[in-house]
């Protein structure tokens, strides 16, 4: 009989401010020994759902973190996506939240991570009679508003705008039990954090509150320092460490020959859903034109397009409308898409944890992918930072013959803003409106811009 591997089990102390210890408990992908849902202490009921919608074995961080969870320990989680950290801390949420009457509440960073989360936990949830709201910017405010009213179990929401929320007096967190911050590292690197602090600073003093990330940087060893008391600390292979069934190559080019080397790749992978990442929106959109000019179908993902349409470019490449999607960083963390081959870095991303995000996209559950990054020859130090990172080193491919460089086709350019017409304000004279122009009306509005952007998101 084959033995099993065991998860390693170490005894530490969190430095933090407050030195509070906790239980540190570090598994691998490949670590097997997780039993099933039903050794973990599920309720009857919601583990009926689990095994009627064909979830039967836990993923290593759902085997770990659930029976602590249950037990109303706070968590703190690392791990990549494609992991199962959405169950591993939906799971209790719901479980809890349905025998306390209280409410739950999860923080992500981007839009599109909140509507896949909230339709992950209504996949197990509604059966039980699970109400969510969704609170994100790019939306209609009145409609999450109306949507909290009804007293939802779960909200799930991005820091901007829940704030916001909060600071209109729309919203409080009297009924609060449970806290999740999903994606952590990322919510503090797009500059959620005052956002996160003022949410939990609000928040009752007792609530259990779990805590998910990718990376353990000192600002969330700090953030968990600060708001978690005694956390049981649950890592899923070594920090950084990229998915072991992902090939990774990277090819050192020009920008001359960018263009054409992603031609020739994309010709060679024709049958491989593909996502392309891009350093700035202005280059994705550009980027996603550029291929469909090729002959392939493509959309694109990032801070310039609206809320309607985010969701229906994700839609339609979840759905396979469109085989290839070009995304920025922004949305690196909200795509939760199965079955994608190949992830292209058309740009290295600034910051070498964005690498392993991106990739993560790819080689999901237990399938093999691939990804793929052009490099230019003053970008060395920045391979070698995510080399440092992944703990390996990344083989250079040799470069293939390259297709000629296409005839540029025109691209549409955003529209230049036109002043209107017909406007009502003559200078505050008479007939006028009396209010100040538009361009002015904003610059006195400094300070709220900020917080409106964030809340956008």
């Amino acid at each position: 009989m084959a033995i099993r591997p065991q998860a390693r089990i170490f005894w530490c102390h969190c430095v933090t401010s407050k030195k509070l210890g906790h239980t540190f408990i570090y598994m691998t992908q490949n670590d097997t020994n997780t039993g099933r849902f039903s050794d973990l202490g599920i309720d009857r009921e919601l583990l009926s759902v689990l095994t009627n919608k064909g979830f039967n074995i836990p993923t290593p961080i759902q085997h770990q973190v659930i029976p602590g969870a249950l037990k109303g320990k706070d968590v703190v989680g690392i791990a990549q996506t494609g992991t199962g950290k959405t169950f591993a801390f939906g799971i209790p949420m719901i479980q809890q939240i349905l025998r306390s009457k209280g409410q739950g509440l999860i923080l992500v960073p981007t839009r599109e991570l909140a509507l896949q989360v909230e339709e992950a936990l209504r996949k197990i949830g509604t059966p039980l009679g699970l109400k969510c709201a969704v609170v994100i910017g790019g939306t209609s405010q009145h409609s999450q508003v109306k949507a909290l009213r009804r007293n939802p179990h779960v909200v799930v929401a991005t820091p901007g705008r829940l704030a916001d929320l909060m600071n209109q007096g729309v919203y409080n967190l009297k009924k609060l039990t449970i806290i999740t911050l999903d994606e952590a590292d990322r919510m503090l690197d797009v500059g959620f954090l005052p956002e996160i602090k003022k949410i939990l600073n609000a928040a009752p003093k007792q609530r259990q509150t779990m805590l998910f990330s990718a990376t353990m940087p000192k600002t969330i060893s700090s953030l968990a320092g600060e708001f978690m008391k005694m956390p049981l600390r649950i890592e899923i292979a070594p920090q950084g460490t990229s998915a072991e069934n992902i090939e990774q190559e990277i090819f050192v080019v020009t920008r001359e020959t960018k263009m054409r080397l992603l031609d020739s790749l994309l010709d060679e992978n024709k049958t491989d859903k593909v996502l392309i990442f891009s350093r700035t929106k202005h280059g994705a959109k550009k980027l996603a034109h550029n291929i469909r000019g090729m002959g392939h179908t493509a959309t694109e993902i990032h801070s310039n397009r609206s809320q309607a349409q985010r969701k229906a470019a994700l839609e339609g490449f979840t759905r396979g409308r469109y085989r290839i999607m070009v995304a920025t960083d922004i949305a690196s963390r909200g795509i939760d898409v199965k079955d994608i081959s190949l992830v292209i870095n058309f740009d290295l991303p600034d910051h070498s944890e964005d690498y392993v995000h991106r990739i993560g996209r790819t080689g999901r559950a237990g399938k093999s992918g691939k990804a793929i990054s052009f490099v230019t020859s003053i970008q060395k130090l920045d391979v070698m930072r995510i080399e440092r990172l992944i703990r390996q080193q990344l083989p250079i491919a040799p470069m293939p013959d390259l297709p000629p460089a296409r005839p540029k086709t025109p691209h549409e350019e955003p529209r230049a803003y036109q002043p209107r017409r017909h406007s009502s304000y003559k200078g505050g004279g008479r007939g006028g409106s009396g209010r100040p122009p538009r361009g002015r009306q904003q610059a006195s509005r400094g300070r709220r811009r900020t917080s409106r952007s964030r809340a956008q998101r």
